[in-house]
């Protein structure tokens, strides 16, 4: 069980890797492509290897997944090589750590309780919208705006109410967002950085065999292996109740949690923007208080 699970993690790499070589184009590393047809995308694995100063045997054996300890030199080298930023650096190495130390069992789904504190706490931030979401985007409690934000998610049951599944899957959510592609392109971004460093854990395997069955959308991002974090931005929706509306947006992990995240959404008061999300709150349908939700697979 151990040796499939240390190839199962040096696939990871393998793939990460593998996927950024076909998104680096030789000019853009300083290579001069000769005439003729290229039948490889971006880069070949010799051009990689000779780049970071590594051979194209050991290279290849990163790549296929069957080697997984690569030292810190290395890693380094392939990240200058393939001119990753700071996030796309660090998730190479948080791959490797996990390919050399491996679990042997599948990590449990962390619990979905909500405390009751980070409930009262959204109830006090009205009228800003807020909700506590999961590392996989599971919705597990909010505040009325923080739910009537998301246009047509209450219809949802409360076990699916999951914000990537809400991009993806919603009928609305193409209307809601006016920049609706480099929302979802953040969205499957985020949530490679989540799986590539759990990608055994049951509430994000779920979530994406969902997603990759479902939405065709969803797969070409997936296969791309881009990742970053949240980014405080401004976002703006097309609400069906309150109209045109922008807001910034601000996400902060929840210390002493299983990875939960709070959402809040602001305005500057006085302006229409806070006028708008003030009557949204005031106007959000009555609903039961959100509550633990228990896991399950949709």
């Amino acid at each position: 069980m151990a040796s499939t699970s240390a190839q199962s993690e040096g696939a990871e790499l393998g793939r990460y890797l593998r996927a950024r070589r076909t998104q680096t184009s030789p000019e853009h590393v300083g290579l001069t492509v000769g005439a003729g047809i290229r039948r490889t995308p971006g880069l070949r694995r010799e051009e990689l290897a000779t780049l970071a100063g590594i051979s194209i045997d050991y290279y290849v054996r990163l790549e296929r997944g069957r080697e997984t300890r690569p030292s810190p030199a290395v890693l380094d080298s392939l990240a200058r090589a393939l001119h990753m930023d700071d996030q796309e650096h660090q998730h190479l190495r948080e791959l490797a750590a996990r390919a050399a130390r491996y679990a042997p069992e599948p990590p449990p789904a962390p619990s979905r309780t909500v405390r009751p504190h980070l409930k009262l706490l959204l109830e006090s931030l009205r009228p800003n919208p807020a909700y506590v979401i999961s590392r996989s985007m599971d919705m597990l409690a909010w505040n009325p705006g923080g739910l009537a934000l998301y246009a047509g998610l209450e219809d949802w049951p409360a076990k699916h109410r999951n914000l990537a599944r809400y991009l993806f899957l919603h009928p609305a959510a193409r209307n809601l967002f006016g920049d609706w592609d480099r929302q979802i392109t953040g969205c499957v971004a985020r949530l490679r950085a989540v799986a590539g460093t759990a990608p055994d854990a049951p509430d994000l395997t779920n979530l994406v065999g969902e997603l990759l069955l479902k939405s065709p959308d969803f797969a070409r991002l997936w296969e791309r292996y881009e990742v970053t974090s949240r980014k405080p931005a401004q976002k703006t929706f097309q609400h069906p109740r309150v109209g045109t509306i922008t807001l910034t947006s601000q996400s902060m992990h929840l210390e002493g949690t299983p990875g939960q995240r709070i959402g809040v959404y602001t305005a500057e008061p006085g302006t229409p923007d806070h006028d708008a999300m003030t009557l949204l709150d005031m106007t959000a349908p009555v609903a039961a208080p959100s509550q633990e939700i228990p896991h399950t697979s949709p």
